[in-house]
């Protein structure tokens, strides 16, 4: 109930921010409606699941990106999980063909450092040519009322989980970006398959100097999280490292430090947000890799 209540009192907040209120209401909001205020919007049965209408004008996010991309555009609203380091307002953005892009709002010194970060790395990345990684681009990057606002090309929408190859195959692409390169949080929501290649979006979290095989294990440890407790999927990150880190050339010895590395340096990034979604690492880190110290 307290996620709920905190989950309302943001998604007012966002809409209140992108859509300041004035004498019309034609902004489409997709979110379901026991989420919206009731001081926004009266309940209907067409609602539920469907579109509702939030204060719109001259001066709103949906009329400025119009601006920018020089077409007339409808935006919807993501309502996102209330208790995450890098929530962030995203929008869905339609012209008169459907779907034209995704937007990422920084609102926040922290969100507005990932989404500066994203910006870079897909600029960057865009120059390099994968044969099975395909991200997002950047349609555009600015400032509006003081929000850092990114424009991204969307990826079509596909179903199906990826192949162990072909997972190996998108993480070793990115390893070689640069010395130690990982995508960061290359999880079952961040990747989907569409055919021999692979479309990795969320780039938030790129990063440089870790050893090969992070973002494998990264994979493997979200994926176990949503069967397990923290403590267990930790220990069955350890415990597989040398099998998932095989095609990366990685002994079974190494594999089981690098897979240590990965899981203190994830610890660190939780540390350094204050949020700390696996509870203390004394918890969930220290069992799994304590063991680990004569290797080392």
């Amino acid at each position: 109930m307290k996620d709920f209540r905190i989950r309302l009192r943001y998604l007012d907040e966002v809409i209140s921010l992108l859509f300041p209120p004035s004498t019309t209401s034609s902004a489409r909001t997709l979110v379901p409606s026991r989420l919206v205020p009731r001081r926004l919007v009266p309940r209907a049965a067409w609602h539920v699941g469907g579109r509702v209408l939030v204060p719109d004008g001259p001066d709103t996010i949906e009329t400025h990106l119009g601006d920018v991309l020089g077409r007339r555009v409808r935006a919807t609203l993501h309502v996102r999980p209330a208790r995450r380091a890098n929530r962030k307002p995203v929008l869905e953005l339609y012209g008169d063909a459907g779907l034209l892009a995704f937007v990422k709002i920084g609102d926040q010194p922290h969100t507005r450092d990932l989404i500066r970060h994203e910006t870079d790395t897909l600029r960057a990345i865009a120059r390099h040519s994968f044969d099975v990684v395909v991200a997002p681009k950047v349609m555009h990057h600015g400032v509006w009322r003081d929000l850092d606002v990114l424009v991204l090309t969307p990826l079509p929408v596909t179903k199906g989980r990826p192949s162990a190859d072909l997972l190996a195959a998108a993480a070793k692409e990115i390893a070689a970006l640069g010395k130690g390169s990982w995508h960061g949080d290359f999880s079952p929501w961040n990747v989907a398959p569409m055919g021999d290649r692979l479309l990795v979006w969320d780039w938030e979290r790129f990063g440089t100097g870790v050893p090969p095989g992070f973002d494998t294990l990264h994979y493997f440890f979200q994926t176990a999280l949503r069967r397990m407790r923290p403590v267990s999927a930790a220990k069955a990150c350890v415990a597989q490292s040398g099998r998932l880190l095989e095609p990366f050339g990685i002994s079974y010895e190494e594999a089981r430090v690098t897979a240590a590395a990965y899981l203190m340096t994830l610890a660190e990034r939780h540390r350094a947000a204050g949020h700390e979604p696996l509870g203390s690492p004394a918890t969930w880190l220290n069992p799994a890799v304590d063991g680990l110290e004569p290797l080392t």
